[in-house]
């Protein structure tokens, strides 16, 4: 008889466990999505025909099982793009990455920037980084004191909305492009431009309905499995039973992809050293706004980043460029895509976030003031998990958490399931489900929650 497996969250993850559990012809299990959609994080809304991604999400892949899925469900609907990525600094674009670009600005803070990468240079960087206890530190062994102070302090800070002090270093891998000296001098004296760097120079979006038009081809897999609008209220770990507001369900194996430390309060018997290990795991939140604008913006770009207070903003992306089908005339219309953290440490106001964004469009010269009388839509969603911190004492709360959870037949996977940024991309998202649905049915160990 096949065990019941009960699966909390219809993102990349749980439809991913959701997935192979269909592949392998295991029949007994039920997806329960607190929401009215699937996707999570990578689902989409459309208002006023303007297609609105939750947050600047593109499509690439380290794995063939994802490629396969990605290709079943969308087939030849979709675009592939070549990123163009720059940095708005100084009232100029420069090219992304910063650090391989810092030709672009003024004299002064090239040199600065030169200065600060000479001093780290050599075993002095090298023992530097070795030290470094903190993201902050690494930062500053790593680039120097320039281009910290231009980019990656500011940048980052708007980004996790957290001191730089309080994120590990671990977690950087191929999210962060490092320093070669060599290079960056034949970028200065022979003013190269040098953008190629990153897994997702290239990438692949669907021709519909943004991100969540792969991630909604789901759904019809699962009609007799996935279960929308049901939260979870409490779950009795020792008997095996999930409460919902006016039902309950029993299991026999359960995987959670919602957040950790929201999950770690819901089961009972409570636990109150994890409860305790738990405020450990920290993360910040995004509003995520998108404006309509009834005139045809003409750039080649995909998205931007801003380090500077002139907008509020982190991010822009240009979701036009991504499809043709993101606007109701893209010879007339063009959609833009913002992402504002916020924090306890970096303060937002919903009620002006909007408008806020506006005014950062005119500062940052994206749109001039004439320009206001033009939007027709605007979107706004709060994104209140949007990405998990990588802090100091992160991994130590996860390694009492999860075993716990493991020895009482519950796993906890997925971008805040697991609660690791950097096996969070969406096709590590739904790895992480396959790959648990292997480990629990075929005894397979898994790889992506092991990633550094």
């Amino acid at each position: 008889m096949q065990k019941k497996i009960i699966i909390i969250g219809a993102g990349p993850t749980g439809l991913g466990a959701g997935y192979r559990l269909k592949e392998l012809g295991h029949q007994n299990f039920k997806i329960f999505e607190k929401n009215s959609y699937v996707g999570g994080l990578s689902a989409s809304f459309t208002e006023n025909g303007y297609t609105f991604d939750i947050g600047g999400h593109v499509i690439f892949s380290h794995y063939e099982y994802f490629d396969k899925i990605f290709n079943e469900l969308l087939g030849q609907n979709f675009q592939s793009c070549q990123r163009s990525a720059h940095i708005y600094l100084q009232d100029k674009f420069i090219p992304y990455p910063f650090q391989n670009n810092i030709q672009f600005l003024g004299k002064e803070q090239i040199l600065e920037c030169l200065e600060g990468l000479v001093e780290i240079q050599g075993e002095t960087g090298l023992n530097l980084r070795n030290e470094a206890q903190n993201f902050q530190e690494w930062v500053y062994a790593t680039f120097g004191k320039g281009i910290a102070k231009y980019f990656m302090n500011p940048y980052n800070f708007k980004v996790w909305a957290h001191p730089l002090t309080m994120l590990s270093k671990n977690w950087i891998a191929e999210r962060v492009s490092v320093i070669d000296l060599k290079t960056i001098l034949r970028n200065v004296i022979m003013q190269t431009k040098d953008s190629g760097w990153g897994p997702n120079n290239t990438f692949k979006y669907p021709l519909f309905g943004g991100t969540g038009g792969l991630f909604s081809k789901f759904e019809p897999l699962f009609s007799d499995n996935l279960v929308l609008n049901t939260e979870i209220k409490k779950i009795d770990y020792e008997n095996k039973i999930i409460y919902f507001a006016d039902k309950s369900e029993t299991y026999d194996i359960l995987i959670n992809t919602s957040p950790l430390d929201i999950f770690i309060n819901q089961i009972a018997p409570q636990k109150i050293d994890l409860i305790e290990k738990a405020k450990n795991l920290l993360h910040n939140g995004v509003f995520v706004v998108g404006i309509g604008v009834n005139k045809k913006i003409e750039t080649s770009k995909s998205w931007v980043y801003f380090p500077e207070d002139k907008a509020p903003f982190y991010r822009l992306t240009y979701l036009a460029n991504y499809s043709p089908n993101m606007t109701p005339d893209q010879s007339e219309n063009t959609n833009l895509l913002l992402e504002i953290s916020y924090s306890k440490y970096k303060k937002e106001d919903k009620n002006k976030i909007i408008n806020d964004a506006i005014q950062g469009l005119i500062n940052t010269q994206i749109i001039n003031e004439a320009d206001r009388a033009e939007i027709n839509s605007t979107f706004l969603f709060d994104a209140a998990y949007a990405y998990p911190i990588p802090s100091l004492a992160r991994d130590e709360a996860l390694n009492e958490i999860i075993p716990f959870l493991e020895a009482q037949d519950i796993y906890s996977r997925g971008r805040f399931g697991l609660w690791r940024y950097e096996t969070g991309n969406m096709d590590h998202s739904l790895m992480q489900g396959v790959e648990v649905i292997d480990l629990i049915l075929n005894q397979q160990k898994e790889v992506t929650r092991y990633l550094s």
